[in-house]
C-alpha cells in the first residue's frame, strides 16, 4: 500500500478511536471495579469489532444494509442491552468493599455491546474501502485494514486504560466511586435511548 494511504487510514483510525462512545462509557465503568475488569472489557469490545471488520472485509456485512428486519433487530437488541447496563449502574450500590465482577463478565458485555451494534458493522463497509489503494482489490487488503483498525483502537483503550489505573485511588473513593458509577450508567441509557430512536 502507498504510505499516504496508510497515514491517512492511521490518522482516521486513531480519530474515529478518540470518539465517545459506549465503549469508553464501558471501560470507564469497568474501572471502577479494577484494571483486570478493564482490560477484560476492552478486549471483549475488540473481539466484537475484529468480528464486524473481519465480516466487512469478507463482504458479510452487507447482509445488514440489505435487510431491513435483520438491522433493526440487532439494534434493538443492542440498544436494550445498553439500556439494561445502564440501569443496572444507576441502581448498584458500588459499595467499596464489594467484590469485583468476574472478568468473564465484564468480556462479555464489552462483546456484546459491539457485536450488538449493527452500525458498527454498517460503518466498516463504508470506511475500510477508502482506503484501498486504486487498481488494488482483494480481500487481502480489506483484512490488512481491518487488522489495523483493531490495532489502533485496541491500543487507545489500553492507554485509556492505564490512565484510569493511575489514578486508581482516586477512583475508589468512596464519593466518587458511585459517582462514576451513575455517570457511566447515564452515558450508557442515553446511548441506549438514541440507538432506539435513531433508525439509521
Amino acid at each position: 500500500m502507498p504510505i499516504e494511504n496508510i497515514v491517512a487510514f492511521v490518522a482516521a483510525s486513531f480519530l474515529i478511536a478518540l470518539s465517545p462512545g459506549p465503549g469508553t462509557a464501558m471501560v470507564l465503568r469497568q474501572s471502577v471495579h479494577g484494571r483486570k475488569a478493564a482490560l477484560a472489557t476492552v478486549f471483549g469490545m475488540e473481539v466484537g469489532v475484529a468480528c464486524w471488520a473481519v465480516a466487512a472485509a469478507l463482504g458479510l456485512s452487507v447482509l445488514l444494509t440489505a435487510s431491513e428486519i435483520a438491522f433493526h433487530a440487532l439494534r434493538i437488541a443492542g440498544a436494550a442491552f445498553l439500556i439494561y447496563l445502564g440501569v443496572k449502574a444507576l441502581i448498584s450500590r458500588s459499595l467499596p468493599d464489594a467484590a469485583p465482577p468476574p472478568a468473564s463478565h465484564a468480556f462479555r458485555s464489552g462483546l456484546v455491546v459491539n457485536l450488538a451494534n449493527p452500525k458498527l458493522g454498517v460503518f466498516a463497509i463504508s470506511f475500510l474501502p477508502q482506503f484501498v489503494p486504486a487498481g488494488e482489490a482483494g480481500q487481502g487488503v480489506l483484512l490488512f485494514l481491518a487488522a489495523g483498525w483493531v490495532l489502533i483502537d485496541t491500543v487507545w483503550y489500553l492507554v485509556i486504560v492505564s490512565v484510569l489505573h493511575t489514578i486508581r485511588g482516586w477512583l475508589g473513593r468512596p464519593r466518587v466511586r458511585p459517582a462514576l458509577e451513575k455517570l457511566s450508567g447515564c452515558v450508557l441509557l442515553a446511548l441506549g435511548v438514541r440507538l432506539v430512536l435513531d433508525p439509521r
